[in-house]
């Protein structure tokens, strides 16, 4: 039996244990956390992550969980709403992120690690496969330094979550000026809180939430519409999570019997608003690959990558944070 070493136990690392399975392989799975990584906004399931959801026997419990989302509304600094954007008429379903992440890790329960990293387990496996996201740790050890593979695209971001809503339920609304935007985006008797901010890279301690925290506090204080109100919200959320917006572009996802899924290999950024998706997709990739015997066939996957990147940086970013 083939063994395999999977790092991280998001959706990329959760969906390539359960493929690599089907393909025979014996699967461990480490996380550095304690436990599974929660919290985060919901998830977007269309195209053909829908099919691969059906595979997985997934589907039904995800139409069943689907959050019904009514589009976007751009509020000025009154709150009145200025435009709207309707949600896509194309088969799209929205789920909390914890939700599709505690359906995945069921399938792979007993294969999974936690509180243990790549760097515990040596390197005596068939593949190595790298799926601990952006500042991937199995990428710097066997492809090189993080600033080799991932570009900064000159906003930083947080998001918070509450436990009430700020908005009516199911909708989102979103607050910009030049170069700062607020969006909140209400489900279930929660909201998401996110702030984003153009700005030149800084230099902080990631560990550090305080720090970060002050970094938000400090880019909104003269921001109007609910800006205040909701820097108070976020300092007192126990919910926080900060970093930049950034693309990883690798020249080759593989690497000997090493090989990359999902953030840690082709990071969209968050402003393509699929992140989670393309992890599950890019672990259906990796098994389309296997299944063949062909680890280069991988990079057939990489066309529709690239179109995904793109489209953020010539939409999806100017529409986040205009200048």
């Amino acid at each position: 039996m083939r063994t395999a070493l999977i790092a991280g136990a998001s959706f990329a690392g959760l969906c390539t244990a359960y493929w690599l399975k089907q393909l025979n392989y014996e699967v461990t799975v480490v996380e550095i956390s304690k436990d599974l990584k929660r919290g985060g906004t919901p998830v977007n399931i269309m195209g053909d992550t829908i099919n691969i959801m059906k595979q997985m026997g997934l589907f039904e419990k995800i139409k069943e969980q689907a959050l019904p989302m009514r589009g976007m509304s751009f509020v000025n600094s009154a709150g009145d709403i200025v435009g709207t954007m309707p949600r896509d008429e194309n088969e799209e379903y929205e789920i909390e992120r914890d939700t599709l992440l505690e359906m995945l890790y069921d399938l792979v329960r007993s294969d999974v690690r936690f509180g243990t990293s790549v760097n515990d387990m040596g390197s005596a496996y068939d593949l190595i496969v790298g799926c601990d996201g952006l500042h991937s740790a199995v990428r710097k050890r066997y492809f090189g330094p993080e600033s080799d593979y991932v570009k900064y695209l000159g906003v930083h971001f947080s998001i918070s979550i509450v436990p009430e809503l700020l908005i009516p339920e199911f909708t989102t609304e979103m607050y910009q000026e030049s170069g700062k935007t607020i969006m909140l985006n209400a489900y279930n008797g929660k909201t998401d809180i996110c702030f984003c901010f153009r700005s030149n890279e800084i230099a902080y301690d990631h560990r550090n939430e305080a720090q970060m925290r002050e970094l938000i506090k400090q880019a909104f204080t003269n921001v109007g519409w609910r800006s205040q109100e909701l820097l108070v919200r976020i300092e007192q959320a126990e919910s926080f999570y900060f970093d930049k917006l950034c693309q990883t572009h690798m020249p080759s996802w593989s690497k000997g019997n090493v090989v990359l899924v999902g953030d840690a290999a082709y990071c969209p950024s968050p402003a393509a608003g699929r992140g989670g998706s393309l992890a599950i997709d890019g672990a259906y990739a990796l098994y389309q690959a296997l299944l063949k015997n062909d680890l280069n066939s991988y990079e057939n996957f990489r066309p529709f990558i690239d179109r995904i990147q793109a489209d953020v940086l010539e939409d999806g970013l100017p529409m986040l944070v205009r200048l």
